[in-house]
């Protein structure tokens, strides 16, 4: 019998916590949040923005802002059916897509959410890495739609890492989780090709953010 990928034992994985062992575990999780008044102030001001994130952080950040009606950019390919399977049941809606498959339908989909004035997920380095490098797909819709760009990242002091290209962090029961936000930012850019070079820009706030998170 072929063996699972590490791939594979991570959607294999996130599928089943989707479907409730999550809850257990993440219910004996405990968070602190740090520079949350930068999300407070967009979520008061009504306008669409991007909650950008690392995808090795992306189960905890799952939980965490489960039940907010977010649209999240998720991948295609079978990895990404069960993420989106899992997303689903925690309240998100799912856009379907990425940088290598359905680009340009995913750029539009997002465009169409954040000029409708939602809130949507993105994970720059996914969904097969470089793990940490800011694709251009993110800040070109940015760019089209003028909506800020949120960094946000998540550190636990106890977590199981697999040995997947991203190091997918999950946190062990009763592990102390920090969510640490960036500040908003946007990508005044004259056109598509100038707003892909603003990807060290974003990676650096990214960083920024997971290291203020421990992670």
């Amino acid at each position: 019998m072929k063996s699972e990928t590490p791939l594979e034992w991570r959607s294999r994985l996130i599928l089943l916590l989707g479907k409730g062992i999550l809850r257990t575990l993440a219910g004996t999780w405990r968070f602190r949040v740090l520079n949350e008044t930068s999300l407070r102030e967009l979520r008061a001001s009504g306008k669409p923005f991007i909650y950008s994130l690392w995808h090795g952080h992306l189960l905890p950040l799952l939980w965490h802002h489960r039940g907010s009606n977010v649209a999240i950019l998720i991948s295609d390919h079978r990895d990404g059916e069960m993420i989106a399977r899992a997303a689903e049941s925690l309240g998100y809606r799912s856009i379907r897509g990425s940088t290598t498959r359905g680009a340009e339908r995913a750029l539009l989909a997002l465009v169409r959410e954040l000029k409708a004035g939602r809130q949507i997920a993105v994970t720059p380095d996914g969904p097969k890495g470089p793990a940490r490098t800011f694709a251009a797909g993110a800040l070109i819709a940015a760019q089209r739609s003028a909506a800020p760009i949120l960094p946000v990242a998540a550190g636990a002091d106890r977590a199981w890492r697999l040995s997947s290209w991203d190091r997918f962090v999950i946190p062990k029961p009763f592990a102390r989780i920090t969510v640490a936000y960036g500040a908003p930012t946007t990508v005044d850019a004259p056109s598509a090709r100038a707003a892909a070079d603003e990807a060290p820009r974003l990676e650096a706030l990214m960083n920024a953010a997971a290291e203020l998170a421990g992670d």
